[in-house]
């Protein structure tokens, strides 16, 4: 199957590189030094899990060079995705799913408002990875993993051959029935990481250790779960438990992407993350004081 890749950053250029490894047809959408850097010299990674230099199919910045795809990864940073979402088209056929990696809950939505939600899946990315240098990509920690599932009936044999893709290229990939419940469970733990190490400029060694910012990593996440449950998504009151314990057992140099972000000066994805939580929680009466704060803190950058 003919797979576009949209964001050749640390999601979307680490699990395309894994595919082409496995000899699956990968194509690029790609922007300035980084995509002339592969379309020279290959993409390389390097990972823990073992590096590699891949030549894609194909490297266009315009989506249209490209042609229909069977399956479009949409995996630029949530900034981009508007403008982004809106030149998807030439990428798409009858059949073609796109499938969203990107960090929050509101994606899906904003992609069925330019491409129609015939088109749109769901899916989660549990990776710490970035661009080290134009061409490649640093994959950072033990943990690679893909979660993603359809929401058409008619999206499932374009996901079940893209998951077979996976399982060839030794993805740690999970096919689900349910995926808006992985989108939820990832935004849990995703706010609770971004909010706290940006907010302090720290790791996550430093925050799970100071008692204060712990209380308010927990809060941060918890608040999260209670919006959730709002919105019909079952989490129990255990699950912020299990993410705090996920926390403690990170590596404790590892900051979310949104801390480098602000310290590169580059803009945040803050209002799809602690943001989205204080917009979202609003319709629904709750009050979201932790994340609130935060969304306030960062407001600046």
């Amino acid at each position: 199957m003919h797979i576009a890749i949209v964001g050749a950053g640390g999601i979307g250029g680490y699990f395309g590189a894994r595919l082409i490894e496995a000899g699956e047809q990968v194509s690029f959408v790609a922007r300035g030094a980084h995509a002339a850097a592969i379309r020279e010299h290959g993409l390389r990674i390097t990972s823990p899990l073992g590096n590699a230099t891949v030549r894609p199919h194909a490297v266009a910045e315009d989506p249209a060079a490209l042609g229909a795809a069977d399956l479009v990864v949409f995996a630029v940073k949530l900034p981009d995705a508007e403008r982004t979402a809106s030149q998807l088209k030439p990428l798409l056929d009858d059949g073609t799913v796109v499938l969203p990696l990107q960090n929050g809950v509101d994606v899906a939505d904003l992609l069925a408002r330019h491409i129609g939600a015939r088109a749109v899946a769901v899916g989660a990315a549990l990776i710490s990875a970035r661009i080290g240098s134009p061409g490649v990509v640093e994959h950072l920690g033990q943990f690679a993993r893909l979660r993603y599932g359809p929401l058409q009936p008619a999206q499932a044999e374009r996901l079940q051959a893209f998951h077979a893709a996976c399982l060839r290229a030794r993805v740690d990939a999970e096919l689900l029935a349910d995926p808006r419940r992985a989108i939820w469970e990832k935004f849990v733990f995703l706010v609770g990481m971004s909010s706290l190490t940006a907010l302090t400029r720290q790791p996550i060694g430093v925050i799970r250790e100071h008692a204060e910012m712990r209380r308010l990593l927990r809060q941060v996440m918890s608040e999260v779960a209670a919006l959730a449950r709002a919105e019909g998504v079952a989490l129990d009151e255990a699950f912020v438990d299990a993410q705090m314990a996920a926390a403690d057992k990170l590596p404790p140099g590892i900051k979310a992407s949104m801390l480098g972000d602000l310290l590169a000066g580059k803009p945040l994805e803050l209002p799809w993350l602690a943001g989205a939580v204080v917009r979202r929680s609003e319709t629904h009466g709750l009050k979201a004081e932790a994340n609130r704060f935060v969304a306030a803190a960062l407001a600046p950058y």
